[in-house]
């Protein structure tokens, strides 16, 4: 019966070979939905983690953070800022985030394996922008006010002015890999999609809006964040592991002259994020203060360069917020704010390396 079947049907045959032997992340053979056998199991597995690790912001209370919000006394004006400040950069962020996996990123992968991840990457941000208009409207703030932070915060601006050239690059519905050049511009907009936009323009806000949970202050939002936090951390890992990956496949696209192009990118990408620190908080909150990030950014940075196998751009710097790597790096029956159960995978013990 097996020999029938293989003498058969010689075309499925041929097919299971092409899904053994379809090429590298990217330049492969035409990318398929399907393969019974992952060649990046590593891809694979992230894409099952990812599947365990679902939550809804509409599960969240937010009764205490209305009640807190509606008080008069209950804020400072400077605390508030710094949440709608957030809101307006993450809002705008995540968008980007979305339309750069769905209409750039997913067209130049060409593994099954890492194309599925990027479908549930793609979904996870749209739940981060469907969070974050949970908090606008349950907070009852002025919707154009958030939604147009964008256009008319300077801080806000910069960084998405800074990270759409590299996400243009991928949505050219022009643009086609498969020469040096261009396989060079798809490894830097993917470094700064993953390393920059993800992995270092999302952690001032972070800090910012865990810190209030950390003093039982907008428990609801910190904890949504929390999530977000969680989903992001994996969404780096992935990015990271693609991009080494390709270097891997590539290693002539990694010329001395891109890593010095990279490591200026990183250097810009934390003065952009300083500007933003200073901006929500000129006067300090929470406990924080500007210069607090600074060195922060620089530490990072450093960890965002050896990741990807480059040299530290801040030799020294030293990470002021400990705590931040106890939420990202251990694994947790219980959030920190005792709210509610965060292990809601269905399946496996979810891992951050």
């Amino acid at each position: 019966m097996i020999l029938a079947l293989h003498t058969g049907y010689p075309a499925m045959s041929n097919l299971l070979l092409d899904f053994n032997t379809r090429g590298g992340v990217i330049n492969g053979s035409e990318p398929r939905e399907i393969d019974i056998r992952p060649q990046y199991r590593w891809a694979w597995q992230k894409y099952l983690d990812g599947c365990a690790n679902h939550w809804m912001p509409q599960e969240i209370n937010m009764a205490a953070d209305v009640a807190l919000w509606n008080d008069p006394q209950g804020l400072s004006d400077d605390e508030r800022q710094v949440i709608k400040r957030n809101l307006g950069f993450f809002t705008t962020a995540d968008s980007l985030a979305a339309n750069n996996i769905v209409l750039g990123t997913y067209r130049h992968i060409t593994s099954a394996e890492c194309r599925r991840y990027l479908l549930r990457q793609a979904f996870e941000e749209a739940l981060h922008t469907h969070a974050y208009q949970y908090i606008v409207e349950s907070l009852s703030l002025d919707e154009g006010e958030i939604f147009n932070m964008y256009h008319e915060v300077p801080s806000i601006h910069d960084k998405a002015a800074f990270l759409l050239p590299f996400i243009d690059t991928l949505t050219d519905p022009n643009f086609r890999t498969g020469t040096p050049e261009n396989d060079q511009r798809l490894l830097r907009s993917l470094i700064v999609f993953a390393c920059i936009m993800e992995g270092l323009f999302f952690y001032v806000g972070f800090v910012q809006i865990l810190s209030f949970g950390r003093r039982n202050k907008m428990v609801g939002a910190a904890e949504q964040y929390q999530y977000i936090l969680r989903d992001e951390s994996m969404h780096l890992n992935f990015g990271i592991d693609l991009i080494n990956q390709i270097k891997l496949e590539n290693p002539p696209l990694w010329t001395p002259a891109f890593r010095d192009e990279i490591r200026s990118l990183l250097d810009q990408a934390v003065a952009l994020e300083y500007r933003y620190a200073v901006d929500t908080m000129p006067r300090g909150v929470l406990g924080l203060n500007a210069e607090m990030f600074r060195e922060y950014l620089r530490y990072i940075a450093n960890r965002r360069a050896t990741q990807i196998g480059l040299q530290e751009i801040y030799p020294g710097a030293d990470n002021p917020f400990p705590w931040m790597s106890e939420v990202i790096d251990l694994k947790k029956e219980k959030n920190f704010f005792e709210t509610r159960v965060t292990e809601y995978q269905t399946g496996g013990a979810l891992r951050w390396d």
